[in-house]
């Protein structure tokens, strides 16, 4: 009976003993995005956005941050020989405990990317701290700028890029999928390519964003060159990672302009070898409605709207082309997913072929093939300006 009596108040004991390693937030520094720089030493610069908890009804909450950032956000920085060596020096700028759940982003800068990122990729897969799903982008310039940014607009420039990703078809690669792409049959990996738009007229410096424009392209793990944001469309196509966007066409048959806007896509990658010439057909089905018409078409008739899908086919089909041509004939680097999809359908003949595969990428016949539905015309036939008489439905 005594000894049930004492394991019974021990358990109680145990329970009631509290977390001992309980940190408190007020102990925390709450990092939101970071960016990795290249030195001309060859030394690597880490820095760290960190979020400033404001007093409730006290202070301003703008403004510039003497730390570099603005009022919401400063910005530390700290230098090392490796990745590693730079991190442990920049926790000890900071006076409370680095909290890294909340980072969102990785910026990386130009130079780096373009010397290699197999080292970052590897530590950030590696410790505990990095957050597998953070945002990668590659900054033209320094990275470090990028976070010290003042936006208009959202709290800091960490969630200017997150919400861009978000919203507009654009590349997305959280680091997970950045490392599984390096490490890929093809050795190729798309990354959302950065830039700083230049201030408004009468604004500060640093009071602008950045803007994703375009893709930077790697090889391995070395950046090959950038692709701006109309032949990346052509690669999101390509990718089966379009999620929507706006297309403007000129009909044949008529003056003026006519608005789509993608709703829905499925595209389908189909590999060929016969007689070991290698070909993929890309097959794309993207779903649109109209929501502008600026001819004097009525596209409820039938034969108006069959032909305007045809348009829709043949612009979708000049964005994948040359998307095609700069990346596969020009770079030479497989990001569309070519050769996973032979592997997949040919895996006898991809083990025996795929060292060879740098030479067999750019001869590969790619066919596409475009199927685009039109499923809504709109209730009004043209623009509220145009006399019914001047409407042609036949």
């Amino acid at each position: 009976m005594k000894l049930s009596y004492l394991f019974i108040c021990g358990a109680v004991f145990i329970l009631l003993s509290g977390c001992w390693d309980r940190v408190e937030v007020n102990d925390l520094a709450l990092i939101l995005g970071s960016a990795v720089d290249k030195n001309k030493n060859n030394t690597i610069e880490i820095s760290a956005q960190v979020f400033i908890p404001k007093k409730s009804g006290g202070g301003e909450q703008g403004g510039m941050s003497s730390d570099g950032g603005n009022g919401n956000t400063l910005v530390r920085s700290a230098t090392g020989v490796t990745v590693a060596d730079a991190l442990s020096k920049l926790k000890m700028k900071l006076p409370r405990e680095a909290f890294w759940g909340h980072s969102k982003i990785l910026v990386i800068g130009e130079k780096m990317a373009e010397e290699g990122i197999s080292d970052l990729v590897d530590f950030m897969m590696r410790s505990p701290e990095a957050r597998v799903r953070k945002k990668v982008f590659i900054s033209k310039g320094s990275a470090k700028h990028t976070l010290e940014l003042i936006s208009p607009l959202e709290r800091s420039t960490v969630e200017v890029l997150r919400e861009m990703t978000e919203i507009h078809s654009v590349m997305d690669t959280p680091i997970k999928r950045l490392a599984q792409m390096m490490a890929g049959n093809a050795n190729a990996a798309a990354v959302p390519w950065i830039e700083i738009l230049p201030p408004e007229p009468d604004v500060k410096k640093n009071q602008t964003v950045p803007y994703i424009k375009g893709t930077a392209i790697f090889k391995k793990d070395k950046m090959v060159g950038h692709i701006d944001d109309k032949v990346t469309q052509g690669v999101l196509w390509l990718r089966n990672e379009m999620r929507t966007t706006t297309i403007s066409v000129a009909p044949s048959e008529a003056e003026g302009l006519v608005t789509l806007n993608v709703i829905k896509n499925k595209s389908e990658l189909v590999p060929k070898i016969n007689d070991n010439q290698w070909s993929i057909t890309v097959k794309i089905n993207p779903v649109a409605s109209l929501i502008e018409n600026t001819t004097n078409l009525s596209y409820k008739n039938p034969n108006f709207s069959n032909e305007l899908e045809k348009d829709l086919n043949e612009a979708i089909e000049n964005r994948v082309k040359k998307a095609l041509a700069q990346v596969q004939k020009e770079m030479n680097a497989d990001i569309f997913g070519f050769s996973e999809a032979f592997y997949r359908k040919y895996p006898k003949k991809w083990e025996q072929t795929k060292d060879q595969w740098n030479e067999i990428f750019p001869k590969v016949k790619v066919y596409v093939q475009v199927a685009s539905k039109l499923v809504s015309t709109g209730q009004a036939d043209t623009g509220i300006s145009r006399p019914e008489k001047e409407v042609k439905k036949k």
